[in-house]
C-alpha cells in the first residue's frame, strides 16, 4: 500500500482556507493513506474556550469531515486528520477517519498537552483500531506519543499502521516513534506541522515539522524538513507490522511478563 503524510502550517481560524489546501493537495497525490496534523483544519493556540467552541465542528456532519469524505471517495483513499470535535457541549481534540465507504470513525485525543487541558476534555472512547481493506489502522494524536501505553494499546488491538495527527513542540517525538514503532512492531505516519503562532499576549509557539514515517523494525523510511511544506507518499508492506517475532525464541507479545509489570 502507498502511505504518506501532508506536512503544512495551518492558519489560525481559517478553516475553509485551510481544508480546501488540504483537498487541493491530496486530490493531486495517489495514495492508499494519508495523514494530516493535529487540528490542522482550525491552527492550535487558542484563547479562550469561547473561541475554541465557535472553531470546532460536530462529527461526521461538519464542514470539514464532510469534505475528507468526498476526497477519500473520489480518491479512493483513506484519511486521518486532527480537528476540534464538538459533541453536544463536550469540546474534543479529535481525529477523523474517512475512506472510500464514507466517514469510518473518530478518536478522541486521551493525552492532552499544555492548555488543551484548557479546551477540550480528554477522549472518552478510548483507542480504537479500524480494520479496512488496506491493513489495520490504530490512531493516536501528538502527546499521545508520550505515553508508551497508547501505542502497545494499538498495537495489542491488531494495529498494522499507528496513524499520527500531531502538533509537536517538543523536540523528542521524531526519534522517540522510531522505538515505538520497534517495541510494537507495528509502522508510524507521523504527520506534524510548520510555521508558529504567538496570538495576543500566549508564549509564542515553534512547531517542529520532522514528518515522518517509520517501519516495524525502525527504519525511517522519509522524514521531512523542519520548515517545509511537503506531502510525501511511500510504498509500505502491511504484512511486516504482523510478523511479532524477533528469532525464533522470542516474540514481542508472547513474552510479556504482565504478572511483574505495574499499573
Amino acid at each position: 500500500m502507498r502511505a504518506g503524510f501532508l506536512q503544512f502550517s495551518p492558519l489560525f481560524g481559517e478553516v475553509k482556507q485551510n481544508v480546501d489546501k488540504a483537498v487541493s493537495i491530496i486530490s493531486s497525490q495517489h495514495a492508499d493513506l494519508i495523514v494530516l496534523p493535529e487540528l490542522f483544519s482550525t491552527g492550535y493556540q487558542f484563547i479562550s474556550k469561547k473561541e475554541a467552541a465557535d472553531l470546532t465542528e460536530p462529527v461526521p456532519s461538519g464542514y470539514t469531515t464532510q469534505r475528507l469524505i468526498t476526497v477519500s471517495k473520489d480518491k479512493n483513499c483513506y484519511i486521518v486528520a486532527g480537528i476540534a470535535e464538538r459533541n453536544g457541549d463536550a469540546l474534543f481534540n479529535s481525529a477523523v477517519l474517512t475512506g472510500p465507504e464514507g466517514f469510518i470513525g473518530v478518536y478522541r485525543k486521551i493525552h492532552l498537552f499544555y492548555e488543551e487541558t484548557q479546551w477540550f476534555l480528554p477522549g472518552d472512547a478510548g483507542l480504537r483500531v479500524w480494520e479496512t481493506p488496506i491493513g489495520n489502522i490504530g490512531i493516536m494524536i501528538c502527546f499521545d506519543w508520550f505515553f508508551p501505553e497508547a501505542a502497545r494499546t494499538l498495537a495489542l488491538k491488531g494495529a498494522d499502521i499507528i496513524a499520527h495527527p500531531a502538533n509537536l513542540v517538543l523536540p523528542y517525538c521524531p526519534d522517540a516513534m522510531v522505538t515505538r514503532c520497534i517495541e510494537n512492531r507495528v509502522f508510524a505516519v507521523t504527520a506534524n506541522r510548520t510555521g508558529s503562532e504567538m496570538r495576543r499576549d500566549k508564549e509564542e509557539l515553534k512547531f517542529i515539522g520532522m514528518s515522518e514515517i517509520v517501519t516495524p523494525k525502525g527504519r525511517i523510511l522519509t522524514r521531512a524538513g523542519s520548515e517545509e511544506e511537503k506531502c510525501t507518499v511511500v510504498e509500505i508492506t502491511v504484512e511486516e507490522a504482523r510478523n511479532k517475532n524477533i528469532n525464533q525464541y522470542n516474540n514481542i507479545f508472547d513474552d510479556r511478563q504482565k504478572d511483574f509489570y505495574y499499573s
